[in-house]
């Protein structure tokens, strides 16, 4: 089987690969933001929450369902600024995947990856890392909304997370980003064989 890869490009597609599903793991998991509410658990991810109050009609009271879920609706998240991050976060995963599977295939494809598409690989790594960052600055901006300041006993704000905390997710996600921004991109300008000229 033969490789359009160099030894560089063989490093990098493991790296893009799990640069990608660090981001995609920590994206898609409900666990950016840690609290808890009613004596139970509570978590927030950017369009999924476990744990949430519903109305027990026999009991006549409020109770805490320890379940994980997706919102109801794209507008049931709960700010605007969360659902920015939603699709800003997805589209970098999106990108972040598409180029880790490329480059993966480029490890047992010939002529698939040139030097060209390496770099345009890796500008794509870089928009992928760059929308998902942004989509991780814009998140503690929804820490104001109302359901998170019940799971922060009302004292969360923007960017002040009150008695909540910073989940594993969040910084997945990041982790992610960070190595598809500087370490996928630079190892992407390397990673493609030089195009044989072929005579005609």
């Amino acid at each position: 089987m033969a490789s359009s890869l160099t030894c560089t490009g063989m490093i990098w597609a493991l790296v893009s690969l799990l640069s990608a599903a660090a981001s995609c793991v920590g994206f898609f998991m409900p666990y950016w933001l840690l609290g808890s509410q009613m004596d139970k658990p509570v978590s927030f991810g950017t369009f999924r929450r476990c744990s949430y109050p519903v109305r027990d009609e026999e009991r006549q009271a409020t109770i805490m369902l320890e379940q994980c879920g997706r919102y109801a609706s794209f507008q049931g998240i709960p700010s605007v600024e969360w659902r920015i991050c939603t699709v800003v976060t997805g589209v970098g995963c999106g990108l972040l995947l598409l180029v880790a599977l490329t480059a993966v295939m480029g490890c047992c494809i010939s002529e698939l990856i040139s030097r060209t598409i390496g770099r345009a690989a890796g500008g794509m790594q870089f928009l992928g890392g760059l929308l998902i960052s942004s989509g991780c600055a814009l998140y503690p901006l929804g820490w104001d909304s109302e359901e998170v300041r019940q799971t922060c006993n009302n004292s969360s704000d923007q960017f002040e997370l009150g008695s909540c905390q910073i989940g594993w997710a969040y910084y997945c996600t990041g982790a992610g980003a960070t190595s598809a921004l500087l370490l996928c991109t630079w190892l992407a300008c390397f990673a493609g064989k030089k195009q044989k000229q072929y005579p005609y």
